[in-house]
């Protein structure tokens, strides 16, 4: 079975756009079966806020109204992706561009109301790799904004994370699936100050003990569980770092396995 890497990289990234067209120059050359996943970054805040329309985040996620929603489809579906899908093209990848709206890849269901009204966020019940499958063993890379729809015409705006630990999921009885989740720090940290201070190996019991003895901070226990939920669920190893990891194994990370 082959390996498959899904790659998720967060508006640290795409907010540097030196640092994003290192990362895709790079990304390109990764060799074998691959999905990228990308957030949008401080773009949507910014064009909401020439637009007049209010930008409100609770607990660090965006509430999407009507206004917003169409704020988001235009820059994560349309410029960041397609900026995106153009480079990997220029670097000789080919490379097709996904809403989970796009061939009924992704469906969700718009978030509960209570207790927070989120507006038109989505939760993600069903992942069909079909198509993703079809392109994959073609060698095109499939290119997922954080953008998903519930069957019934509605898109909806979902995390990023989670559309790339639900790929992963989808995956999982074709490929051997690889999760690499990027972002500013070196991986889980003993010590938030000290970018050094790296877990580089996590399992299921060792978790267990740092959770028990306060090591890993609050911050990170939502995107650790995730992490083991993707486990479970037949994905073989998680990967949380920055984006040297994904092109270089020996560089310091945090590898998850159960």
């Amino acid at each position: 079975m082959k390996t498959i890497k899904i790659v998720k990289i967060g508006g640290n990234i795409i907010n540097d756009e030196k640092t994003l067209n290192n990362f895709l120059a790079n990304f390109a050359q990764l060799k074998g079966p691959k999905v990228l996943v990308h957030g949008g970054g401080k773009l949507a805040s910014e064009l909401a806020s020439q637009l007049n329309i209010p930008v409100t985040m609770i607990e660090g996620r965006r509430v999407t109204d009507t206004q917003t929603l169409d704020v988001i489809t235009m820059v994560y579906a349309g410029k960041i992706n397609k900026q995106i899908v153009a480079q990997l093209q220029a670097h000789n990848t080919n490379t097709v561009g996904f809403t989970g709206a796009d061939g009924n890849t992704i469906v969700s269901v718009k978030r509960p109301v209570k207790p927070i009204d989120y507006g038109f966020a989505g939760d993600v019940v069903t992942v069909n790799p079909q198509i993703l499958i079809v392109l994959i063993n073609n060698e095109v890379t499939p290119v997922f904004c954080a953008i998903t729809h519930d069957a019934n015409g509605q898109l909806l705006n979902t995390n990023a994370d989670t559309i790339a630990s639900e790929i992963a999921i989808g995956l999982s009885a074709h490929f051997n699936t690889e999760l690499y989740y990027c972002f500013e720090k070196s991986g889980v940290l003993t010590d938030i100050d000290n970018n050094d201070s790296v877990i580089e190996h996590i399992n299921t019991e060792t978790y267990t003990q740092l959770k028990t003895n306060g090591v890993i901070f609050e911050g990170m226990l939502p995107k650790l569980d995730n992490c083991f939920h993707v486990l479970q669920h037949n994905v073989h190893k998680v990967h949380i770092g920055n984006t040297d990891m994904v092109f270089n194994p020996t560089i310091k990370h945090t590898s998850l396995t159960l």
